[in-house]
């Protein structure tokens, strides 16, 4: 089974300005010019320092971040990362300039009460694929296939429903949408705490062949590493398949009209965002993420729109 990986430890906004103090003295600030070792701009004929805030552990962001990093390099930007652990303190750094882009946000459904709160402080650089979606997710050898199976089953999943984050939108739609109208109030309890712990659960339960039911989403690497499928939500509680947007702190496109004409011309289809995802976590895994991208970059040297300049 493929090693999971690690998610950072900040939690709250709080922790995020923290680290971000912390890290001031050693990093270029955003939004400055990064100029070569003799002082000129980068070969590239774009400058500055961009930085991408993502959760490690939602892989989309994680592969998309190291995707845009190869790409601005390219066009002589400094690119710097930013792990956060939870949605609302990326949004929140999102609003405040903090970090320049979410690369791999969900506005339309998922995240659309942070968008309701933080829109005005956040432009939309526009969306690179466009058929995500929220699921509960069970094994493959379990004998239910529907969310309406599972208030008669609730003692074989010990009543649990295993979460992730509980900031996460599909916590909210979960706890909010899910239990209450599929009748799952007092018979479950949605558990929560990282996608990391979610995936140990997971690996734990399907290697002894056990029960389990989970929250999970496509696109996302664990649908094919794990042998799970998505139960039906004939209520449509979990909401339609939405389009995964490149964010960014308002006044972006203006700063950086390069960058942000670049990144708004992005489109994947469902191979080529699930080879690049499985590229960066599972092929090459962590500590090679630019390395995987560059290999998907060769084997998909179309995709990408070109590089002006």
């Amino acid at each position: 089974m493929k090693t999971l990986r690690t998610l950072s430890t900040m939690i709250g906004a709080g922790a995020l300005a923290f680290t971000l103090a912390a890290c001031g003295g050693n990093a270029t600030p955003a939004n400055t010019a990064a100029p070569g070792g003799d002082g000129s701009a980068p070969a590239g004929g774009a400058s500055g320092t961009i930085t991408m805030g993502y959760l490690p552990a939602w892989t989309d962001g994680l592969s998309t971040a190291y995707l845009l990093e190869n790409q601005l390099e390219q066009m002589g930007y400094t690119v710097e990362h930013e792990e956060l652990s939870e949605a609302a303190p990326l949004y929140v750094a999102l609003s405040r300039g903090d970090v320049d882009i979410y690369p791999s946000a969900w506005p339309e459904v998922t995240h659309a009460s942070y968008m309701e709160q933080y829109s005005a402080d956040i432009e939309d650089l526009g969306a690179y694929y466009d058929n995500a979606k929220l699921t509960i997710a069970v094994p493959e050898y379990t004998d239910i296939d529907s969310i309406e199976d599972l208030a008669a089953n609730a003692d074989r999943f010990g009543g649990r429903i295993v979460g992730i984050e509980p900031g996460a939108g599909l916590t909210k739609a979960t706890q909010e949408q899910v239990i209450p109208q599929y009748g799952l109030d007092g018979s479950y309890e949605l558990v929560t705490s990282s996608t990391t712990a979610m995936l140990a659960e997971l690996k734990k339960a399907t290697d002894a062949q056990q029960d389990i039911v989970v929250t999970l989403w496509r696109p996302f690497w664990a649908n094919s590493s794990f042998p799970v499928k998505d139960l039906a939500d004939p209520k449509g509680a979990l909401g339609e398949a939405e389009a995964l947007h490149f964010l960014a702190t308002k006044g972006f496109a203006a700063e950086f009209p390069e960058a942000a004409a670049y990144i708004s011309k992005i489109k994947l289809t469902d191979d080529q965002y699930g080879q690049l995802e499985d590229m960066v976590v599972n092929e090459y895994g962590e500590g090679r993420e630019a390395e995987a991208v560059q290999a998907w970059i060769d084997a998909n040297p179309d995709v990408l729109p070109a590089i002006e300049g």
